[in-house]
């Protein structure tokens, strides 16, 4: 899980690879800021970064002296050269059985934010001339005026990982306290967010997060070094919380609401990032044996926390990415996803822009967490998230509250998915680059 409200942050690595093969003659006429980086990022390491890991290489097995017949080796998967293929109605397993009329209200809420675009418009204006929607007339609306794309992976495979997230709740208070120790920041002052599209327009809805250290821009801070105090967060303060943990797993969601003492309920929304990639504490803890890989969910990695209180700072920095918040207006019916419109319980999912376009619906066939249960339904991908990375990927919204969060915490199931886009809407011949 990563924070769920975020655009995709442009890692230094990859940054320094495309830059440095670029026109550089065109950096050095670009009186910008984004010049200044890209001539500094081919220079200079990544602050605060690890090295990239040295791979250890495969044992290898001495050949037999007589060598067992071997069956056929298995024919790979053949890529897919779009990752949208034309599908039919009748391949969505379960289309008919879905309740439209408790979807129905979230595409509206996503029309909000489509309507002005093109490809969107006429299915939006007659969506919000439909009266009193049945379930048939929901199902004769999409059937009527989409088109169902079946999502592939690069390798050609239709299945990839569902994971889910939520809204938690967190007690605070607007002053800190013995109790309440735990600040949660609003944005710094001296966060630089650098579009680099205009030079290159294949970065598009990528930022480089950074700061200007003399006359060089240098990656942020990391989660170590904002929560020692060397990055300049004081008075950027919105609340105090009781819990580490529970606020590492709030900036993971990426938005939450926060109880105070005196009974007030307060609703924080994502803000910006540092500009780090996740990193999984849960993976390292069952790399390094302290968790099997069936507890490493969200309630096991809180229950190694309180077992283990003296190595929890350390587990938490290996996650150096770190997200800042903003208060959110109360009323909110939900939290504001990547779309812009606030996100409806178990019909709202993250994607990857990349390859599913936001704002779509699309129907999702996978299981309920933990089980083999069918879960079969028609949701809207209104959210991104930086770990939300590939094709055939999604994370499920839950919605608020403790159920949410353990429904959440156990999902990790395998799923297929299918986009479903107006007739007239102009799908792309070719998978974006991955980079």
């Amino acid at each position: 899980m990563v924070a769920r409200f975020a655009n995709p942050d442009l890692r230094w690595d990859i940054l320094r690879r495309i830059l440095c093969n670029a026109h550089l003659m065109i950096l050095r006429r670009t009186l910008s800021l984004a010049a200044l980086l890209a001539l500094t990022a081919c220079e200079s390491l990544r602050i605060g970064a690890p090295p990239p890991p040295v791979p250890t290489p495969a044992p290898t097995k001495p050949a037999p002296e007589t060598p067992a017949e071997k069956p056929p080796a298995p024919k790979p998967p053949v890529a897919a050269a779009n990752p949208l293929l034309p599908s039919s109605w009748d391949a969505l397993t379960g289309w008919r059985d879905d309740n439209l009329q408790q979807a129905w209200p979230a595409f509206l809420a996503g029309c909000a934010a489509l309507k002005t675009q093109a490809a969107w418009q006429t299915a939006c204006e007659a969506a919000a001339a439909v009266p009193e929607p049945s379930r048939e007339l929901i199902r004769n609306f999409f059937e009527s005026r989409f088109t169902p794309y079946q999502v592939f992976n690069a390798d050609g495979s239709d299945s990839g990982m569902i994971t889910g997230y939520y809204e938690p709740l967190l007690r605070g208070s607007r002053k800190p306290s013995a109790t309440f120790r735990y600040p949660v920041y609003g944005t710094p002052d001296d966060l630089l967010t650098i579009d680099l599209s205009e030079l290159y327009p294949e970065l598009k809805n990528l930022r480089l997060r950074g700061r200007v250290d003399g006359r060089r821009v240098v990656p942020y801070y990391n989660r170590a070094q904002i929560e020692n105090g060397t990055a300049p967060v004081a008075g950027k303060e919105i609340v105090w919380v009781a819990d580490a943990v529970e606020l590492f797993f709030l900036q993971i969601q990426g938005s939450g609401r926060v109880r105070l003492e005196n009974g007030d309920m307060i609703r924080l929304g994502y803000a910006d990032q540092n500009g780090f990639p996740y990193r999984s504490i849960g993976r390292l803890l069952v790399e390094r044996g302290d968790l099997p890989l069936e507890r490493a969910s969200m309630q096991g990695i809180k229950t190694w926390a309180a077992q283990n209180p003296d190595k929890l700072q350390d587990l938490l920095n290996y996650n150096a990415s770190y997200v800042f918040f903003r208060e959110m207006p109360a009323d909110l019916p939900g939290p504001l996803g990547a779309l812009g419109v606030p996100l409806t319980a178990q019909r709202s999912v993250a994607v990857d822009a990349r390859y599913v376009p936001l704002g779509a619906p699309l129907f999702l066939a996978t299981t309920q967490p933990n089980t083999r249960t069918p879960l079969n339904r028609l949701m809207f991908a209104q959210d991104t998230g930086g770990a939300i990375r590939g094709a055939v990927r999604a994370d499920f919204f839950w919605g608020f509250g403790e159920e949410a969060g353990a429904q959440a915490g156990r999902m990790r199931q395998s799923g297929r998915i299918w986009v479903l886009l107006p007739n007239e809407y102009p799908v792309p011949a070719t998978l974006p680059n991955s980079n």
